[in-house]
């Protein structure tokens, strides 16, 4: 009984995750990426995955910089990568994760449009749009396609103008 009750135990790092990025959410965009940066220092590279995936998805969102949000989400996608490749430690990790990668692809594809790598971005959309089987027919499933098509939109619109892909700030749907 006692091991059950272990079990299910919230985990205390993804709620103090969950806290800052709820800060960014509400405005207090400083103040979220410092949290972030103190617990990714708890953390550390070699934390657990799902735990580096989420704050670091999250963590890019707090950016000014394009190429330092690249170099967060990146470090997301390989987290997640060691969760889907069968070094999950938690067998609940691996299929939370694979929820995660249209999410992840779109992130990167957003870094990349804004950094003028078309070509990237447009790899990244299609992995994206692989990954969608992982998501519910639900408002974060319809969040993450919507925002899918209106980032191919963009994309389509400065390939067809020559010049740089317009976007607004990200926010997670």
């Amino acid at each position: 009984m006692v091991e059950r009750q272990e079990q299910m135990a919230p985990d205390a790092m993804m709620t103090r995750i969950g806290q800052a990025v709820m800060l960014h959410h509400g405005g207090d965009r400083e103040e979220a990426r410092d949290r972030l940066l103190k617990l990714w220092a708890e953390i550390g590279e070699d934390g657990p995955p799902l735990h580096r995936c989420t704050l670091a998805h999250y963590m890019a969102d707090t950016q000014d910089d394009p190429d330092v949000e690249l170099a967060w989400d990146l470090r997301a996608l390989s987290a997640a990568d060691e969760l889907s490749d069968g070094r999950a430690t938690d067998p609940h990790d691996g299929p939370a994760v694979r929820a995660f990668y249209p999410s992840l692809h779109l992130s990167l594809a957003a870094d990349y449009a804004k950094l003028a790598r078309h070509d990237a971005a447009r790899s990244h959309l299609r992995l994206a749009r692989c990954a969608l089987g992982s998501l519910g027919d639900d408002r974060y499933g319809d969040a993450i396609r919507a925002a899918l098509a209106r980032l191919e939109a963009r994309l389509d619109e400065a390939d067809s103008s020559g010049g740089e892909t317009p976007g607004p700030p990200r926010q997670r749907p």
